[in-house]
């Protein structure tokens, strides 16, 4: 799939995803327009949709750009060990591929489980298992907080909140990684994820308890074990990774933007600003794949033919100049980024809520336990990880006043 005129198609990959994805999102926007042609792994064609308008045409048009892969028509061409297959999917019978009355039903059952969550007792686990992480690295006076807090809060509330066991936390999160990177390991992966999601809902089946997975398994909707464990599946990665790069993004630009300096210590309000800019101007989430064209048609001025697969650049018509046009970062209370998706298959409110809470406490817990926190390398040295979907931070090396663990005071 190319451009009948115009300039090569941009491989979806390389270094500057990691260094420059702005400056390459203006790039291709300004060689290809709002929607550009792209190659991904093994060459395998796409379109990129970077602009706002008209990816929120694709996102609020269900029926013309459906999010069904079996339509895809690159399907011949795709080994069965394609590192992205778990990202894109066939014949996966998750929520995210769903379409029409069946996908409504299954939104609500994953809205009404997420939102029966307390919000109190969400905060309270954050803060606690929070204070546990901080315990184990604040007498040493530094740390690298990506690794060992940011990566692993997310995933342990997350865990409590399905009906996980505690213990389960360390495998879940090198699995979902694995399976996120698109790499060698992303088969893998998804087999242990999947896995674990079929002894948990074996082990609720036995023994219902006040968890967001029981509450799925007691819906009337008529949901099969298989359909609930890809939700699961889904639910997990997309609540963990983007969540635990939420942190770290937000941490980054506070300690290294000198807006944030004079009120980052004790500064409620600094975080919301901190967290609300980072989904403007380097959302966890950059591209998401995607979405199928049912018929031919014509988006941005590029010919799309049925089949064709669309990824949605999220991060690309967060910064279009054609609804920035002053060029400022967007902070406060405007909320109209593509971070979360939109339209129906956007992220359900209540799992937005939930990745909130768990974000903005979990920095929150940071700043009270270690009031001093600093970067301990340059700014210019942090580094990113290499993919086009997500981005985060390879690490956080950061140094602070040494001070006791809580201990048995903690929540």
């Amino acid at each position: 799939m190319t451009s009948a005129h115009g300039p090569a198609p941009v491989a979806l990959s390389g270094p500057r995803f990691q260094t420059e994805p702005a400056e390459l999102y203006r790039q291709i926007r300004h060689e290809h327009g709002p929607v550009a042609p792209v190659l991904l792994d093994g060459d395998v064609p796409a379109w990129l949709v970077l602009g706002y308008r008209e990816l929120h045409q694709v996102t609020g048009d269900p029926v013309l750009f459906s999010r069904d892969s079996d339509l895809w028509n690159q399907w011949d061409r795709i080994p069965a060990d394609w590192p992205l297959r778990p990202m894109i999917g066939q014949k996966q019978p998750s929520i995210l591929y769903t379409v029409g009355e069946r996908h409504r039903q299954r939104a609500a059952m994953v809205g009404d489980a997420l939102g029966a969550v307390d919000p109190t007792e969400l905060r309270a686990y954050t803060e606690q298992f929070a204070d546990e992480l901080i315990d184990a690295f604040c007498a040493g006076g530094a740390t690298e907080i990506i690794a060992e807090y940011a990566m692993l809060l997310p995933l342990r509330v997350l865990a409590r909140l399905y009906g996980f066991a505690d213990e389960q936390g360390p495998g879940l999160v090198t699995a979902m990684n694995d399976m996120i990177n698109g790499q060698e390991q992303a088969m893998a992966g998804m087999r242990h994820l999947a896995e674990s999601m079929q002894r948990l809902l074996a082990d609720k089946h036995a023994e219902p308890g006040r968890d967001v997975v029981s509450h799925m398994l007691a819906d009337s909707s008529g949901f099969t074990d298989e359909e609930i464990t890809q939700d699961l599946m889904v639910m997990m990665a997309a609540g963990h990774q983007p969540t635990a790069d939420w942190i770290g993004n937000s941490l980054r630009l506070m300690l290294t933007d000198t807006r944030f300096a004079a009120s980052l210590f004790g500064g409620r309000n600094s975080v919301a600003e901190a967290m609300n800019e980072v989904l403007w101007e380097d959302t966890p989430t950059q591209n998401v794949a995607g979405r199928w064209a049912s018929r031919d048609t014509r988006l941005g001025d590029q010919h799309i033919r049925t089949g064709d697969l669309l990824l949605l650049g999220l991060a690309g018509a967060n910064t279009d100049p054609q609804v920035r046009t002053d060029g400022t970062c967007l902070t406060g209370g405007n909320n109209a980024f593509f971070s979360f998706g939109h339209g129906e298959h956007r992220c359900p409110f209540p799992a937005q809520e939930i990745a909130e809470v768990i974000a903005r406490t979990g920095i929150e817990v940071v700043l009270d336990r270690l009031p001093d926190i600093d970067l301990a390398v340059p700014a210019e040295s942090l580094t990113r990880r290499p993919s086009p979907w997500l981005r985060g931070l390879t690490g956080l090396p950061v140094r602070f006043t040494p001070t006791p663990a809580l201990g048995d005071a903690r929540i």
